[in-house]
């Protein structure tokens, strides 16, 4: 049976980048690829990092019920389409999805044999070091970021399973053994 691991965590906690380091060592696992109205950061490519769309494009695909789940966030629209991960479920396809802790739980509620993991820093300073160290974005948007932890702590309290991401190499090693442990 496949699996789905779906990863949250708090922006700049460095989710991505342990997802990438393990993908490297397992390719029998995809990456969920969301729906975003965000602006594409110097990069990025459609269809890889995301589906850019439109806010029309997004609210229509809203009113279809296309998607698994969505959310808002910091002004833009985020989205997993339902149809992708029933299709890969379905062909047997392990799966990862990297979303907030609010579509965490709403996939939980609709695909409870969904794993769910949340990726936490070393420390709240780490963290808000990182998220300045990016250099993406501005004052505000930090800002608006930091506010948001405090729920999605409060959200992960729901999940079956944390990775600390101390160092790459180690929260890859933390999430392998509870992937590896997930019937």
């Amino acid at each position: 049976m496949a699996k789905l691991v779906v990863i949250s965590g708090s922006s700049g906690v460095g989710k991505g980048t342990v997802i990438k380091e393990f993908l490297k060592k397992h390719p029998d696992f995809k990456l969920s690829i969301s729906c975003t109205t965000r602006k594409k950061r110097d990069g990025e490519v459609h269809g890889e990092n995301y589906f850019f769309l439109t806010p029309e494009e997004f609210n229509e695909a809203i009113s279809k019920d296309d998607f698994l789940e969505w959310a808002e966030f910091s002004g833009n629209l985020y989205g997993t389409r339902k149809s992708f991960v029933e299709e890969c479920l379905k062909n047997g396809d392990n799966l990862i999805l990297e979303i907030d802790t609010k579509g965490a739980l709403n996939v939980k509620k609709l695909i409870p044999q969904a794993a769910l993991i949340f990726i936490t820093p070393p420390s709240m300073e780490e963290l808000e070091s990182r998220l300045r160290g990016r250099h993406t974005e501005t004052e505000e948007a930090i800002q608006k970021r930091l506010a948001s932890i405090k729920s999605e702590l409060e959200n992960s309290k729901q999940f079956e399973y944390q990775v600390v991401n101390d160092e790459i190499d180690n929260a890859v090693r933390q999430l392998e053994k509870i992937i590896n442990g997930i019937k």
